[in-house]
């Protein structure tokens, strides 16, 4: 990766004067200053002594791109389900609002679909009152969908509309489709900023800390996997198995299985385990059943598609349909203790839908707001085609070209996985020789 690869797109110069003044204080609100930026590795650049690759720092600047009593914005939702999507909504309309002026708002419906121009379904006027308590409900009041629309035929729509600033709410899909939206409307020269809020229960998007909701998955899945372990202790030999998303990465399952501390194999996408033989799971599982009498297995939408024949079909996202892992794993145990003759109770669990559709935690709804509150910052400036993402604990813009199609996955050799294993005892060889 080039450093000019992370540099953000500008619209044109900013020559208004921001908004953001506190009534009556007399004192500007903290702008961000343009010379500084957020290192992409913190650990290199004061021991070398070179500056290395950087991010853009987030946040209000003293002058902006957009006047404000001008701005007409919109907002989408699109892709899978997420705790905190209202969250986002909410705080973008506040921000726009209050911190702005900003008095137009839609919101579009149903993703990129509510673009086209065949969508039976208008914009809908948002306003502080309609968005006052929508952060108690999980969901999105916008609706989302998936699949790629025409890009002409959307940045179309969003001329018609004299849409100025467009907010996209989702991951990877949502962003190569808004990656894509900013290069039509670079090449037809318009003013249009397109902004992008990462939204991906898994947080695989590249170049983010962390994704909205993720931290809501986890407790939540956390929760489940203290059921599963609950009722694997419950019955002779009993196993509580339970599948969670992840469909390329396997971060829910493996914190979840940190902070239960209840689970005893954690089985990811990115690392293949075996099944058979003495070195694979049925073996490991009967040995501990025999010992311990009960065990408890969190295990990824996306693990163990080498076992399960997985095919070349694929969603309306382009994104590879994965077979069910779950029901799958739960009738090969159950076969394989039936021809050795020993006892097995397995308990499924697939609570992925629950997960998705509760509202957010606090400090989800918290991160939610302030994600929300720098794309609000970043559009007024001018910037466009980038997101904004948290790195070292910073809100950075993050370009979406370089983030559009990447995908951030477990690292067999890092700490989280060595954490993992150190917490389940499983086989730290699994993934390593498959």
């Amino acid at each position: 990766m080039q450093s000019d690869q992370l540099l953000v797109t500008r619209l044109g110069e900013c020559q208004i004067e921001s908004p953001l003044l506190s009534a009556g204080s007399g004192h500007a609100s903290k702008y961000i200053n343009e010379d500084r930026r957020v290192l992409m590795d913190p650990t290199t650049a004061p021991v070398t002594g070179r500056e290395g690759l950087s991010f853009e720092l987030a946040g209000p600047r003293r002058r902006i791109f957009f006047e404000p009593g001008r701005v007409r914005a919109a907002i989408l939702t699109a892709g899978g389900l997420c705790p905190g999507i209202n969250d986002v909504i909410r705080a973008l309309v506040m921000e726009l609002n209050f911190g702005y002026g900003v008095r137009e708002v839609l919101g579009v419906r149903y993703g990129y679909l509510g673009l086209t121009a065949q969508t039976p379904w208008p914009m809908q006027p948002l306003t502080p009152q309609d968005v006052d308590s929508i952060h108690n409900i999980g969901g999105t009041i916008l609706g989302s969908s998936r699949g790629r629309q025409d890009v002409a035929e959307m940045v179309d729509m969003l001329a018609r509309q004299e849409i100025d600033m467009l907010f996209c709410v989702g991951g990877d899909g949502t962003i190569r489709g808004a990656h894509e939206l900013a290069g039509e409307i670079a090449r037809r020269g318009l003013p249009i900023a397109i902004v992008c809020i990462p939204k991906t229960i898994d947080n695989d998007i590249d170049l983010v800390f962390r994704s909205f909701g993720f931290q809501t998955a986890v407790a939540e899945a956390t929760r489940v996997i203290g059921c599963a372990h609950i009722e694997a202790k419950g019955a002779p030999a009993g196993v509580g198995l339970v599948r969670l998303m992840g469909r390329e990465s396997g971060a829910i399952a493996a914190y979840a299985t940190l902070a239960s501390g209840d689970a005893n194999y954690c089985l990811v996408p990115e690392l293949p385990f075996p099944l058979e033989g003495p070195q694979g799971l049925l073996e490991h599982l009967r040995e501990r059943l025999r010992r311990r009498r009960h065990a408890v297995i969190a295990v990824a939408e996306g693990a163990g598609q080498h076992l399960v024949g997985a095919g070349e079909e694929r969603d309306d996202s382009g994104n590879i349909r994965h077979k069910d892992i779950g029901t799958w794993l739960k009738r090969r145990l159950e076969q394989a203790f039936a021809q050795w003759g020993d006892p097995i109770n397995v308990k499924y669990f697939d609570p992925s839908y629950i997960i998705r559709s509760v509202p957010a935690n606090a400090a989800d709804s918290i991160f939610c707001s302030d994600l929300a509150r720098y794309a609000v910052h970043g559009a007024m400036a001018g910037r466009t085609d980038m997101m904004v993402g948290l790195w070292h604990g910073i809100f950075t813009h993050v370009p979406l070209g370089v983030v559009a199609g990447r995908r951030k996955s477990i690292d067999p050799k890092g700490n989280l996985w060595r954490s993992v294993l150190a917490t389940t005892g499983q086989p730290p060889h699994w993934g390593l020789s498959v």
